[in-house]
């Protein structure tokens, strides 16, 4: 099975590289020449447990390769992924839908026998037939179908579930291109993987639909820590006793700063955008949006309080800045939204995170301080805001880290901490919801 991946981003990447595992000939292609170099020398441009080395297997062993010339690979594939990014559109929230179109004219004339081409890539609805319609403008005489496979990663676990996926959703027209989608999947038939086939409008929705209401969860239960604070409760208790219902779950009930990264943000944003083209309303995704910008405004006036209701020349010290741990992913991130406001006003940041800093150092102001070892963010600082829950930040020696610091004060966003610990540490502790 000949695979061709348009994009080596974040779901380029992995998936080409988990297809690989699968035993198919995959090649990765990208307009980078960089890029496309280093991903041959080994460089991985992204951080994600256990995909390098995988790379390098599946290179090693001639079942995964890297170029920019896309008319040497298109015409011998048997799909077709258009894995590129859909960012929203500046200024209106709509999904940027110009690199999947580019994507489809340049394959479509190098097509050559039948070709399933598949978008991989996070789009509105009717972008798949707009695709084939482009493909069909471009070349007549292509003999392919169009299919939809959204990818469900999450970042920093994005190998097992790729191997181990909930479900694999394919949306079709024709059972060849299921016939062949399938053969793709085969090796999950060993776990039972369930593979949900429908059409392209179901499958293009299915992602953004999911992503919006995981995102909804976690803004409720942001939206229920308040409430606790406000009445004495213990949001731990709330989402615990929550989630023991089955028809609930617990997974996206942690109150913290608020969501981010590479889905949520842009996903529900386009759904509301969706919607609002097809004159239908989405008022509970247009509150989650509003619910989460809420609360990363709420996590300044927190810290602000931590510090005795004024930032201005004291000395904060970020443990984490990524949205999440186990990525280097700032696309988002809480700490984008909290930390430029400090700054303004006055307050002096040190941060550390084990994986974000370089990416933060571009997206941060510059005034930002970035520490290359942990405790160094404790030395002579007011206030420690832990922002990211890296495991590494959650055995810290308490005693050590308070001798460093001229206030033992500390800002649990993510409730890694408890109250008794940290007050028995002797240190003025605030938290989220508890």
């Amino acid at each position: 099975m000949n695979v061709v991946m348009i994009g080596t981003g974040y779901v380029g990447l992995v998936s080409g590289t988990c297809f690989a595992e699968f035993g198919a000939q995959v090649t990765c292609v990208d307009v980078d020449e960089r890029k496309v170099e280093r991903l041959r020398n080994g460089e991985i441009p992204i951080y994600e447990p256990g995909l390098e080395s995988l790379v390098a297997k599946h290179v090693r062993e001639g079942r995964l390769a890297f170029t920019t010339q896309l008319g040497e690979v298109a015409g011998v594939a048997d799909l077709i992924f258009i894995a590129v990014g859909t960012p929203s559109r500046r200024g209106d929230g709509f999904a940027d839908l110009s690199y999947v179109y580019e994507a489809a004219r340049q394959l479509a004339g190098h097509l050559r026998g039948y070709t399933v081409i598949v978008d991989k890539s996070t789009v509105p609805v009717g972008t798949a037939r707009n695709v084939a319609r482009l493909i069909r403008e471009t070349n007549p005489e292509a003999d392919f179908d169009m299919a939809s496979n959204p990818e469900f990663l999450r970042e920093g676990a994005a190998l097992s579930d790729f191997m181990r996926p909930d479900r694999v959703v394919i949306g079709v027209e024709s059972p060849r291109a299921e016939k062949r989608l399938r053969e793709l999947y085969r090796p999950l038939n060993l776990i039972e993987a369930p593979i949900l086939v429908t059409d392209l409008e179901s499958a293009e929705l299915i992602k953004y639909a999911a992503n919006a209401f995981l995102a909804t969860k976690i803004s409720f239960i942001n939206e229920i820590s308040t409430l606790c604070e406000a009445v004495g409760a213990d949001v731990h208790s709330v989402a615990k006793g929550m989630g023991m219902d089955k028809r609930i779950g617990s997974k996206f009930l942690h109150a913290g700063p608020g969501y981010g990264g590479s889905c949520f943000p842009k996903d529900t944003q386009a759904l509301v955008r969706i919607a609002q083209e097809h004159g239908v309303s989405s008022r509970i995704v247009e509150s989650v949006i509003e619910v989460n910008a809420a609360q990363k405004a709420r996590m300044i006036k927190k810290i602000r309080a931590a510090l005795g209701g004024n930032e201005t020349g004291k000395t904060i010290g970020v443990l984490g800045l990524t949205f999440k741990p186990e990525t280097d992913d700032m696309r988002d991130a809480p700490a984008l939204s909290i930390l430029p406001p400090l700054l303004e006003k006055g307050a002096l940041i040190k941060a550390h995170d084990p994986q974000g800093m370089h990416e933060a150092r571009s997206l941060l102001p510059a005034a930002v301080t970035y520490c290359e070892e942990t405790y160094e963010v404790f030395r002579d600082v007011d206030v420690v805001v832990l922002m990211t829950e890296w495991n590494v930040y959650r055995g810290i020696d308490l005693e050590r880290a308070g001798r460093l610091m001229r206030s033992r004060v500390f800002v649990d966003l993510r409730n890694v901490y408890e109250r008794e610990t940290m007050e028995g540490a002797g240190y003025q502790y605030f938290c989220v919801g508890r």
